[in-house]
């Protein structure tokens, strides 16, 4: 019995790595994952997640690791802070964001 628990947490953790999203897939499944109402846009300049499930948190972790890495070098080329970047950036994803879908206010999800 033990071995063959064993056999099925080493095929389990061998198979993991092929669910796992990279950057391109969730930027492919973003679109839908918002208009779904998984994900919206913060003030913050990232995602967050409005109803966990599916793959909603892999999607936010994902786009917002790439967000943060392009905040950085966006603060660091025009010497400014980067909480000022994200903070310009979430204003720009609140406004482009379409109605139906959701955005933070206040700490408060909101359908625009």
């Amino acid at each position: 019995m033990i071995r063959y628990i064993s056999t099925l947490l080493l095929a389990l953790s061998l198979s993991l790595p092929a669910y796992a999203l990279n950057l391109n897939q969730a930027m492919s499944a973003l679109g839908d994952a918002k208009a779904s109402g998984q994900l919206g846009e913060q003030p913050n300049g990232y995602l967050g997640v409005v109803k966990p499930g599916g793959q909603a948190d892999e999607i936010a972790r994902l786009i917002n690791q790439a967000r943060r890495a392009e905040y950085q070098k966006v603060a660091q080329d025009n010497g400014i802070s980067l909480s000022d970047v994200e903070a310009i950036a979430g204003k720009k994803a609140i406004k482009r964001t379409p109605k139906g879908q959701f955005i933070q206010l206040n700490g408060q999800w909101l359908q625009k």
